[in-house]
Formats: C-alpha cells, sequence, structure tokens
C-alpha cells in the first residue's frame, strides 16, 4: 500500500444504515414513548450489547421477569428489519467515492450474529460493499476493544497504521486511536466529506 493510500474501515449503524431500535416496539406498543419506556424498563442497551458480544436473543429474553416484557424483548429480531429501514445516503456515496480513489473499503460492526443476516438481506450492499466485513456477534468481541480491530487487520493484511477507521461512537473511536489508526467521529456525511478531504482522500 503506497503512502499516501489508507484503507478505509466503517462502522455501518447510524454512519451507513441508521438504526432505531424503538421502531421494533412502537408496533406492539402504540407510540416511540411506551417504547422508551420499555426499554428503560428491562436494560435494553445492556441486553443488546450482549446479543453484539455473541449471546442470543432467546437466552436474554428469559432472564426478563415480566412475561409481556419478556415477550416483547424475544419478538425483538423479527422486528429487527423495521429499525434498520433507512440508509444513509450520503455515507455510501462517499464511500464509492473513496473506492474510486482506489481505496480499500473494510467494516467492523457491533451487530448481533442473529440479526446481520437480515441487515445484508434488506440491504445487500451490506454484504457486497467490503473487502473484509468484521461482525462482533460473529466474532464474540465487541468494539472498542483492542481484539476486534487486531482481528481485521489480520484477515485484511494490513497495519493500524494502514487504516482509517470511521465510527459515531467516541469511545470507539479512541479505541481505534489507541489501537494505532487513524480515526474520525462521524456526524454527519457532510462534516465526513470534510474530514476526508482534509486528509487528502477525497
Amino acid at each position: 500500500m503506497t503512502a499516501n493510500m489508507k484503507a478505509i474501515v466503517f462502522d455501518i449503524g447510524n454512519v451507513l444504515v441508521r438504526w432505531d431500535a424503538h421502531l421494533a416496539f412502537t408496533g406492539a406498543l402504540g407510540s416511540r414513548e411506551a417504547a422508551s419506556a420499555l426499554m428503560e424498563r428491562i436494560g435494553f442497551s445492556a441486553l443488546n450489547l450482549r446479543a453484539d458480544a455473541g449471546e442470543t436473543f432467546a437466552d436474554l429474553a428469559a432472564e426478563i421477569a415480566d412475561p409481556e416484557d419478556r415477550a416483547l424483548f424475544a419478538a425483538y429480531p423479527a422486528n429487527y428489519h423495521l429499525t434498520i429501514a433507512e440508509l444513509l445516503d450520503g455515507t455510501w456515496a462517499l464511500m464509492g467515492r473513496l473506492r474510486a480513489k482506489g481505496h480499500p473499503i473494510y467494516a467492523i460492526t457491533n451487530w448481533s450474529a442473529e440479526t446481520w443476516e437480515t441487515g445484508v438481506e434488506l440491504h445487500p450492499g451490506l454484504g457486497s460493499s467490503f473487502g473484509v466485513t468484521i461482525v462482533s456477534g460473529r466474532e464474540k468481541v465487541l468494539k472498542p476493544e483492542p481484539e476486534i480491530f487486531a482481528r481485521l487487520c489480520e484477515r485484511a493484511g494490513l497495519t493500524p497504521a494502514d487504516c482509517l477507521f470511521i465510527d459515531d461512537s467516541a469511545k470507539n473511536v479512541a479505541g481505534a486511536a489507541a489501537f494505532g489508526m487513524d480515526a474520525i467521529l462521524f456526524t454527519t456525511p457532510e462534516a465526513l466529506e470534510i474530514a476526508l478531504q482534509d486528509r487528502g482522500l477525497l
């Protein structure tokens, strides 16, 4: 890889695909407010992170005492497609421009192994756009652990210094930087375009 060429490593959720977990529950509960109350009641964020780390939604649901809440959470994988309906087209356009400039494109995502195939079925580009895709639920290791970045480098034949990592989580960006990657905190496609231009990548 030449000195001025970088491999671009994208996060996916809320960078390339908008993710809103509330939408899995609003149909059954009738409002976003009711969905928020459920998610707070069951500790959804922590449960979802455990799913991203490789646990099954059925096993996690079994920990929820209230039977109605348990049933709602257990149905999350079946309703998952509702949570990722929208692509962030501006980021996809930037990714296409980066690829046209000769930059290899990869992905590291905190995503359940159970729901990843739903994502690929709904948005086929997720299955075809990346030279290597590291899915945390399959790997059973989460960002920002160093091991997940190491697996990308090993499989893609890269060093950390070869990579520019883009993620909407400040914690994950800090983890990538600590591992030795250049890293950008994603906010909007417009801000990302400026950051890429500042690095001479576009």
